[in-house]
Parts: C-alpha cells; structure tokens; sequence
C-alpha cells in the first residue's frame, strides 16, 4: 500500500495494485483487510511506528534534551530519505483519506519531543507552539520529497532542528544546535 500510495496516490490505487506489489493474491489480501481502507490505515499506522521506532532509538542514551532532538531529527530525515513514501502517505494521501490520522502522526512526535524536555524539568512551552513548529517541519520534508528530492532531506536538519528546539529551549539554543546540526560551529 506504501508503495502504490507514493506512486499512484490512494484514489489512484486499486486492490489489484496492492496485490500486484505485495505478490499475494487477492484471497490473502482479504484475509488480512476488509478493504482498501483498512489496509491503508494499516499502512499510516506503519508509517507513524517506523519514524517513532526510528527517532527513539537514537535519541536515547543522549546527554542532553538538545542532542536527543538532534540526533532523533537527524535519524528521522535519514529514513525519510531512504523511504520517501512514508513521507507521502503521512504527508500527502493521509490529509486526504482522514485529517485525523495527521493528529496521530503529530500525537506521537510533539509528545515524545515534550517528554524528553520535562525529563529535564523543562516546562512545556507557553508562547511557542510545537504543533506550529510540526507542521513547518512537514511542509519542508514533504515539500522535497512532492519534489522528487528525497536525497536532499538531510540537507534540512539545521531547519528542522531548529523547528523542534525553539519552543523548548528557545531561539538562542535553537540556532546553536542547528549551527552543531550544520557542521558549523557553536558559540
């Protein structure tokens, strides 16, 4: 379903398809979804674990809330990269099919970010919204993936990074990290 998504769309793409790319047969295809629906939901909820599964594992054992931010975005923007289609079915078809899956998506990622910041006594941020800064994020990633640039994704992280740390640690620290993201150095 991923991959007939990001080539074709989900109105574009037919159970046929998806038994085409899968090498199953229909039977096997209804066996495992009642339709095409269910078994794109399955997909998107595929998608949302992946990129979670992803930046949790190289966030932890980070020294700081900063550097868990970084190197999670940064594992992020690498998967994407590698896999563009998740990045369209999250960003693309899923607005489409059902908003409320994008709420999902943001409900895994702007809570995980807020937890590695309260882990340090950080209160959640009052004059910055991270669902603003989410948003921004996925634009820009969906952005160069609609683009057919999906290999310039890692070439966004001091943008992201920035996007993810300036609610919490605010724009001085935010711009640090991003300069750190860069290569450059930080002051």
């Amino acid at each position: 379903m991923i991959a007939c998504c990001a080539r074709r769309t989900y109105a574009g793409t037919t159970i046929a398809d998806v038994v085409s790319e899968a090498a199953v047969s229909r039977s096997t295809f209804y066996k495992l979804f009642g339709d095409k629906r269910e078994c794109f939901d399955a997909a998107a909820t595929l998608c949302i674990d992946r990129i979670a599964e992803t930046v949790a594992a190289a966030a932890s054992g980070c020294d700081s809330p900063a550097e868990a931010t970084r190197h999670g975005v940064a594992a992020m923007l690498k998967l994407l990269a590698a896999e563009p289609g998740l990045v369209l079915v999250l960003s693309g078809d899923v607005v489409g099919v059902d908003p409320g899956l994008v709420g999902r998506y943001a409900a895994s990622t702007i809570p995980a970010l807020e937890g590695i910041w309260e882990r340090e006594g950080v209160p959640p941020p009052k004059h910055l919204s991270p669902g603003l800064a989410f948003g921004r994020a996925q634009l820009l990633i969906f952005h160069e993936v609609a683009a057919g640039r999906s290999e310039r994704l890692p070439s966004l992280l001091p943008d992201v990074i920035y996007l993810a740390l300036a609610p919490f640690a605010g724009h001085d620290e935010a711009v640090r990290q991003a300069l750190v993201a860069s290569g450059g150095a930080a002051t």
